[in-house]
C-alpha cells in the first residue's frame, strides 16, 4: 500500500475516492487546524466554505457525539451550513472524505469516504464512530508519531459534488411522486409481472393506439362487459388509469382476464414471447372493429428470403411477414453489425450445390433482405443462447451498442424513393438485470421528441440521462477510462448483467402520427 499525503490532493483522491461514475460539478478541499484538544467544547462547527453553490462546514465531536459516557469516539460530519435559507426542494450530490491528520506529516492520517444526497431532512452526514480517540492519541503501527499531536490536527474534507441531470441520484424516493415528476404512473407488480408492466407502459406510450384519429384501443366495443372476464376492457380500463390517475396503476383485472390465477403473476415470462401473444389477441380482438388492421399497420414489417443461382437465371423467393426481428448479439460489436450479419449472402457452391427445378446442381447464393420495416420496430437481442458446453440456457452479457438514430435503407431490397424513409429514431429500451435463471425487467421510454427519457420501473417512474440508455445497458465490461496505478480502488464492477433485450425503433418520417399528443377528445 503506498503512501500519500493528506496534501496531495490528486494522489489522495485517487486512492481514497473511487470513481462512482458521476459528472463533477465542483471539487474543494477544505482543512480546519484544531489545538488544544483535550480542552475542546464538547460540539464545534467549522468555519464556513463554499462548494457547487452551496456552503458547507465540518461538525465536529471530540469526544464522541453520545448521549450517554463513555465518550471515547470521535465523531465528524460534512454540515449543510444553512440550509432554511436553500430555495424549496434544493438537494445536493455530494461525495466526500473526512480526515484527520497529523499536524507536521500529512501522511500520518485516519480517513473515512461516503456520498449522500443533501436534502432539508438529511443535511449532515458522516461517521458518528470515525475513530477511537486513543488511537488518534498514541502512536500506531507503522507510524512514528500520532495522529493527534501536542493535542494539535488537522480535520480536512475532500468534497465532489456530483451533476444530477435526471434529478433522482441517491433519491430515497419517500414521497417520490412520478406524475408530479414525470407526468407518468407506474404499474404495480404482482409477483413476477415486471415483464408484462414494461411491455404494457410501452404500448402505452404508443399514442397511435389510443388516439381517437387513429386506430385506438377504446375503439374495441366492450359494452355489457365485464373487465375480470374481457381482455379488451380490461386493458381498456389500465390505459385510461394510465393516462388519468396520480397513483401507481393495478393489473389484476387484466391477469384475471387472462384466465391466470394467483400463482400464474410469480411465474416470469420471457417479453417477447408475451409480447407476441398480446398482439396476436389485440389483431383478433379488433376484427370486425373501426380498429381492425392496427396491428399490421404498426407493428408488421415484411422480409424476403431468396436462393438466386449465380449462372442461371433462376430463383426461389418466400415472402414473409414479421412483427420482430431477433439479432445476434454474440461477436457482433454494435446493432449494424448485428443487422449486416441477419442479411449476409451465403454461398451454396462445391458440395453445396443447389439442387433446382430444371437446371441441377447450381452455384447459388442464400440469404435474406427486408422488404419493409413496420412503423415501429421491435428488435429482440440474442441475449439468451442454448450452450453446447455446458447443455444449458445461458445469457450471453457481451458488449453489444446501439444508437440514439440508425438508418436502415441498406437493408431493404429496393430502396424507397423517398430518401430517409427508413430513419429510424430510438424510442424504448426492455432491460434485463440479472442471469438466464431470473432477474427484473424495466423499461427506458422516449414517449415524445419533447419529453426526456424516462425509466419505467414497476410502479416507479423516474427521469434518466442518456448514459442509463445506451452506455449502462450495452454490456460487457465498462468503459472506464482509470490509470492502471488506481484501478485497484475503483468500486464499479467489471461486468454488467443488466442489458438490453428489445429495443423499440420508430420511424422518423412517422413519428407525430405516433407519438403526437394526446388530447382531450382521444
Amino acid at each position: 500500500d503506498f503512501i500519500v499525503s493528506v496534501r496531495d490532493h490528486e494522489a489522495f483522491v485517487a486512492k481514497h475516492m473511487p470513481d462512482l461514475g458521476h459528472d463533477v460539478k465542483d471539487f474543494y478541499v477544505y482543512t480546519w487546524r484544531l489545538t488544544n484538544w483535550k480542552k475542546l467544547e464538547m460540539k464545534l462547527t467549522s468555519p464556513e466554505f463554499v462548494c457547487g453553490g452551496h456552503r458547507w462546514s465540518i461538525l465536529l465531536f471530540p469526544f464522541g457525539n453520545f448521549n450517554i459516557p463513555p465518550n471515547d469516539t470521535v465523531s465528524v460530519y460534512l454540515d449543510y451550513a444553512d440550509p432554511k435559507k436553500s430555495p424549496e426542494g434544493w438537494h445536493a450530490c455530494v461525495q466526500f472524505a473526512l480526515v484527520i491528520s497529523n499536524t507536521h506529516d500529512p501522511t500520518i492520517y485516519t480517513v473515512s469516504h461516503t456520498h449522500r444526497r443533501f436534502t432539508t431532512e438529511g443535511c449532515d452526514w458522516g461517521f458518528t464512530r470515525f475513530s477511537e480517540l486513543r488511537k488518534l492519541l498514541n502512536v500506531q503501527e507503522g507510524h512514528h508519531r500520532p495522529t493527534i499531536e501536542n493535542e494539535s490536527a488537522d480535520i480536512t474534507v475532500y468534497v465532489r459534488v456530483l451533476e444530477d441531470p435526471a434529478g433522482v441520484l441517491w433519491h430515497n424516493f419517500v414521497n417520490y411522486d412520478s406524475k408530479k415528476e414525470t407526468g407518468y404512473v407506474g404499474l404495480k407488480n404482482q409477483g413476477a409481472t415486471g415483464y408484462m408492466n414494461i411491455l404494457l407502459q410501452s404500448l402505452f406510450c404508443i399514442r397511435y393506439l389510443r388516439k381517437a384519429s387513429g386506430t385506438a384501443v377504446y375503439q374495441i366495443p366492450t359494452e355489457d362487459k365485464h373487465p375480470t372476464e374481457s381482455i379488451p376492457l380490461a386493458r381498456q380500463r389500465v390505459f385510461y388509469h394510465l393516462e388519468t390517475s396520480d397513483q401507481p396503476v393495478e393489473t389484476t383485472e387484466l391477469t384475471k382476464s387472462f384466465g391466470w390465477g394467483p400463482s400464474d403473476s410469480f411465474y416470469q415470462r420471457d417479453v417477447q414471447e408475451f409480447n407476441r401473444v398480446l398482439q396476436d389477441e389485440l389483431e383478433s380482438e379488433m376484427k370486425g372493429t373501426k380498429a381492425e388492421g392496427a396491428i399490421a399497420k404498426l407493428f408488421v414489417g415484411k422480409m424476403k428470403s431468396y436462393i438466386k443461382c449465380v449462372n442461371v437465371d433462376y430463383e426461389e423467393v418466400i415472402i414473409e411477414e414479421f412483427k420482430y426481428i431477433q439479432l445476434r448479439v454474440k461477436g457482433m460489436k454494435n446493432l449494424y453489425e448485428s443487422f449486416k450479419y441477419f442479411v449476409a449472402v451465403q454461398m451454396m457452391e462445391g458440395e453445396k450445390k443447389y439442387h433446382t427445378k430444371g437446371y441441377g446442381l447450381q452455384d447459388a447464393k442464400k440469404g435474406f433482405i427486408f422488404e419493409s420495416f413496420p412503423p415501429v420496430l421491435h428488435i429482440q437481442l440474442e441475449r439468451f443462447q442454448y450452450d453446447t458446453q455446458r447443455d444449458a440456457m445461458v445469457k450471453i452479457n457481451d458488449r453489444h451498442e446501439f444508437p440514439f438514430e440508425i438508418d436502415l435503407a441498406e437493408f431493404i431490397d429496393e430502396v424507397p424513393t423517398k430518401p430517409g424513409n427508413w430513419i429510424y429514431k430510438l424510442h424504448g429500451v426492455f432491460v434485463h438485470s440479472g442471469n438466464i435463471d431470473g432477474g427484473h425487467y424495466f423499461a427506458l421510454i422516449k414517449p415524445d421528441a419533447d419529453t426526456r427519457w424516462l425509466k419505467f420501473d414497476d410502479d416507479r417512474v423516474t427521469p434518466v440521462i442518456d448514459r442509463e440508455v445506451l452506455e449502462e445497458n450495452y454490456g460487457g465490461e465498462p468503459l472506464n477510462e482509470i490509470p492502471p496505478r488506481w484501478k485497484r480502488f475503483q468500486v464499479r464492477e467489471t461486468q454488467w448483467f443488466t442489458t438490453a433485450y428489445i429495443l423499440v425503433y420508430v420511424r422518423e418520417a412517422a413519428t407525430n402520427d405516433l407519438l403526437g399528443p394526446f388530447k382531450e377528445e382521444d
